[in-house]
């Protein structure tokens, strides 16, 4: 993996002041050292400047970006931050179309099969990307997103001029852009977050590149289109062939994804989803002679604090054993204690450029450091739920009749904090409803569907759309932070596209939750894995790390730079903070109750003042 920026003007002269746009490409690199540690170059041309920062993954030796390929004298520019699946089909297509790549580098190949396939080419990609090419026979960029947006790609245009970057922070090196919030901005923050609207770059006049999407910028302005899109089909499959159908796509996405010239491991929580994907990597590296190296995640004392509830059933420890001793894995727990958490929240906003998932995020962050130490490639399980229906809002009536995001049913624990004068101002209630109306309106419904399917399909849209969207932000923020390439093989286009259109009845047969999954992974797993109720992503219980936050929080308070002043009731926050918090109450997700709250309050002053944010309603 690695990161991508640069700029361009149709109607600039960058070479006039070469230096100074030199400059603020090794800025921009420089920024975003952490995505790609290993190399980094940079390209500066009359009306375009790339930048680039490599981590070595796939043809070690002969993958350097900026690339460039020159045909009858006109040359090509790609920067390139991805990985790419189906190489060998595609480079089979190439040697065909009589565009022999020289090397193994699947960056050689995307701009060959830009320049062999034409527009089009995007379309034959599988994998995980972010990438621009620069056309400058034509004086065309153009930026491509891959189908569900595993790696970012943000932009915004500063006076004809578009900047581009992986993240927001590499924006902010070019002259004239600034860290400002309107009101949108703070709705994004404080009405949807940690989760955005797609596109949304939460800044004023920053956005994201959508999913499955292209740009292409050129004297005549910038043009996107859509490539990529969940589409609503009949399902005429057997409920047998699906099954089987299902466990071909999973196990075939998870040994696509393995392609590397590095070690790869896995994430092993003991559920279902990680278990499967550590037991086909496990299989094919036994063929090779090899080990698979599996990592667990858990926190310090949990085994003494540990609280079930309706969201998090049960520990992940005794699973894990069971799967490391059914894999012979060569395993490592890991383990966060309440502190580091705690301090690692300001460097999940940094390596976000915006509040996250609080502690959800920064406990990962620290976990993906310590795995970075030994590998560049891991392999996850994340996206399963979203893809095959895992969640409790799936299930239950009242999250398929909410008529809102199911994932924040209820606006009331964000805005009894906020100051009342700007509550007025946003409007909050009406920019989340157009939100998610907005959303529902993108996909269709089938005919023959009654109203409890279409919302399943509504709801199963939005958490592949909408919902599944943070979790692969936080994913490669986490990751990439330590130099860390995490691939994500349930978030497949050709698994999701089939698994979308699966009938409920089928998905959840007798009631089971995820059943086509557990049924597809019938061979590969023990009964007990199978079967094992779905317990999320774990986080502490430990009672003093709840008073930790409230500490913290209750010091930023009382300095006299404090931002969040500008934004809270402090009488309500006061409140809040005296009266222990319900950990089986959830504000967001699953995950995020009362401790999370007070944590991403400290993410939120910490990214005011850090970005040195300006805010005008």
């Amino acid at each position: 993996m690695c990161s991508i920026a640069g700029f361009f003007d149709p109607s600039a002269n960058f070479l006039s002041r070469q230096g100074e746009f030199e400059h603020i490409l090794q800025q921009m690199g420089r920024t975003q050292a952490h995505r790609g540690p290993d190399d980094s170059g940079i390209l500066l041309t009359g009306q375009c400047g790339l930048s680039h920062t490599r981590l070595s993954v796939i043809d070690l030796e002969n993958g350097r970006q900026p690339m460039t390929k020159s045909i009858d004298g006109y040359h090509y520019h790609i920067v390139y931050n991805g990985e790419i699946y189906n190489l060998a089909k595609l480079r089979q297509e190439l040697t065909e179309r009589g565009f022999a790549p020289e090397t193994s580098s699947d960056t050689e190949a995307i701009l060959l099969s830009f320049l062999a396939f034409g527009p089009e080419f995007v379309r034959r990609l599988d994998g995980i990307f972010a990438f621009a090419i620069y056309d400058e026979r034509h004086k065309i960029l153009s930026l491509y997103r891959d189908s569900f947006g595993v790696k970012p790609l943000f932009y915004t245009l500063q006076n004809g001029t578009l900047i581009f970057s992986s993240e927001i922070k590499g924006l902010f090196c070019f002259p004239q852009v600034t860290a400002r919030l309107n009101a949108d901005g703070l709705n994004e923050i404080f009405g949807l977050g940690p989760a955005r609207t797609p596109g949304s770059g939460v800044f004023q006049d920053i956005y994201e590149l959508k999913p499955g999407t292209s740009m292409t910028c050129s004297s005549l302005g910038c043009i996107t289109e859509t490539y990529y899109k969940l589409c609503s089909r009949p399902h005429t499959d057997s409920y047998e062939d699906t099954v089987e159908k299902t466990r071909f796509l999973i196990t075939d996405a998870i040994r696509r994804q393995m392609i590397s010239d590095v070690p790869v491991c896995t994430f092993l929580s003991g559920g279902v989803d990680s278990s499967v994907v550590s037991a086909v990597c496990a299989d094919e590296l036994k063929k090779q002679g090899r080990t698979l190296t599996t990592y667990s995640f858990d926190f310090t004392g949990n085994e003494k604090y540990f609280r079930a509830n309706n969201f998090q059933p049960s520990m992940d420890r005794p699973y894990v054993e069971q799967m490391v001793s059914f894999l012979h894995s060569d395993h490592h727990f890991l383990e966060c204690g309440s502190h580091v958490q705690a301090d690692l929240l300001y460097d999940s906003v940094e390596a976000h450029d915006l509040p996250c998932m609080a502690d959800i995020d920064s406990s990962l962050l620290y976990f993906c450091g310590q795995v970075a130490k030994t590998h560049k490639v891991v392999l996850t399980g994340e996206c399963a739920d979203e893809v095959f229906g895992g969640y409790p809002w799936f299930h239950k009536e009242t999250f398929l009749n909410c008529n809102t995001f199911p994932w924040t049913p209820d606006l009331s624990p964000r805005k009894q904090l906020l100051r009342k004068d700007l509550l007025d101002a946003l409007h909050m209630d009406d920019y989340v409803q157009n939100a998610y109306e907005t959303a529902v309106r993108e996909i269709s419904i089938l005919p023959e569907e009654n109203e409890t399917e279409v919302n399943r399909r509504r709801i199963g849209y939005l958490n592949i759309r909408f919902f599944m969207q943070t979790l692969l932000n936080r994913m490669d923020r986490t990751s990439m932070h330590s130099g860390l390439e995490a691939r994500v093989p349930f978030a497949d286009r050709a698994l999701v596209d089939y698994v979308f259109n699966i009938p409920w009845e089928m998905k959840a047969k007798d009631g089971l939750v995820k059943n086509i999954l557990r049924q597809a992974a019938r061979p590969l797993l023990p009964e007990e894995i199978l079967f094992r109720r779905k317990s999320p992503y774990p986080k502490t219980y430990n009672p003093s790390y709840e008073q930790l936050l409230t500490d913290r929080l209750r010091e930023v308070l009382k300095q006299t730079d404090c931002r969040l002043k500008e934004l809270v009731d402090l009488s309500a926050l006061e409140q809040f903070l005296g009266h222990p918090k319900d950990y089986g109450a959830p504000w967001y997700g699953q995950l995020m109750a009362g401790p999370q709250m007070i944590a991403y309050l400290l993410q939120v002053e910490h990214f005011l003042k850090t970005c040195h944010v300006s805010i005008r309603l």
